[in-house]
């Protein structure tokens, strides 16, 4: 009998990801306070894509710990510009402020999967993606929060690539899967050496 696993991560489109590979899990959201851990993490002068790790491990651990016995996936993602980190966006202002900030620049995504199991770390990897952002006018920004808001609320970066997000961009380097949060192939791979899911 394969081994339980938990997605300790409240990402709907991780979820569906997942789902639509034919995984089967269930969903316990770690509580943390992320805000603070990565102003932590910051002065501690981490570089971007440990801290994507720094979390991911976190999530996992947190929910490990309550889950004895599960194979527990966390994961985490952060943007970095010119040094600069972005979160996910807590008003249409500040959403506004992260797009024209990116507006016509390279940004990478770091993108960390950990996975624990019985209070361990067993396995981890952080994918990263390149992506450039055409320079769009300020109307269509106004027009783009209008019209997604409630779902790009919840997206590091303020964008959905699988939807209208995509027309903000005009070139990716990277996995897919890497910039919607998920390292999936990386997952996947792990989850069926492991036995977790069917080879």
């Amino acid at each position: 009998m394969s081994e339980e696993l938990v997605l300790a991560s409240a990402s709907r489109i991780r979820a569906d990801l997942l789902t639509a590979a034919g995984v089967k899990f269930s969903t316990k959201v770690a509580l943390i306070d992320e805000a603070t851990i990565i102003d932590s993490l910051v002065s501690e002068k981490l570089l971007p894509r440990d801290i994507a790790d720094a979390l991911a491990d976190l999530k996992a651990q947190r929910v490990s710990g309550q889950t004895p016995g599960a194979i527990v996936l966390g994961c985490d993602q952060i943007l970095e510009c010119a040094g600069v980190l972005s979160a996910k966006p807590t008003s249409p202002h500040e959403l506004k402020s992260q797009l024209i900030g990116l507006r016509g620049q390279t940004h990478q995504l770091h993108s960390a999967a950990v996975i624990y199991h019985s209070g361990q770390p067993i396995w981890r990897f952080v994918g990263t993606a390149k992506l450039k952002m055409r320079f769009f006018s300020d109307a269509y920004i106004d027009q783009y929060i209008t019209d997604n808001w409630s779902t790009v609320r919840h997206c590091v970066g303020g964008y959905a690539l699988e939807a209208e997000g995509v027309r903000l961009f005009s070139k990716i380097d990277g996995d897919y899967f890497t910039v919607l949060g998920l390292p999936l192939l990386e997952v996947l791979a792990f989850l069926t050496e492991r036995g977790v899911i069917q080879e």
